[in-house]
């Protein structure tokens, strides 16, 4: 038993991730989405943080420091310039329900 809640039924099995292992090229593309959803978290968390998720302060954070900026900086500089620091892990796994939220 796995131990899952009951409404969660296993809908894949270990071998349905072997292609993640098969070549180093699709590894690491697999973890360029899981890298997204950790920025995607962290900046939904900044507008949470605001208590409006629609604050438009933080907004034009988001389109200076991350949409508008491009290559014209090294992107964890540009996040450390939006957010003050570096990516926090955090806000991802709390939204996958894998940590309670702090």
């Amino acid at each position: 038993r796995v131990g899952m809640p009951q409404g969660v039924v296993m809908r894949h099995r270990p071998a349905h991730f072997l292609h993640l292992f098969a070549s180093n090229g699709y590894a690491a593309g697999y973890y360029v989405y899981l890298w997204a959803e950790v920025l995607d978290a962290d900046v939904y968390a900044a507008f949470k943080e605001t208590g409006n998720v629609f604050d438009p302060e933080m907004a034009e954070r988001v389109r200076k420091y991350v949409y508008s900026s491009g290559n014209t900086e090294a992107p964890d500089e540009l996040f450390r310039k939006f957010r003050g620091r570096d990516p926090d892990i955090q806000f991802m796994l709390e939204k996958k329900s894998l940590v309670a939220a702090s």
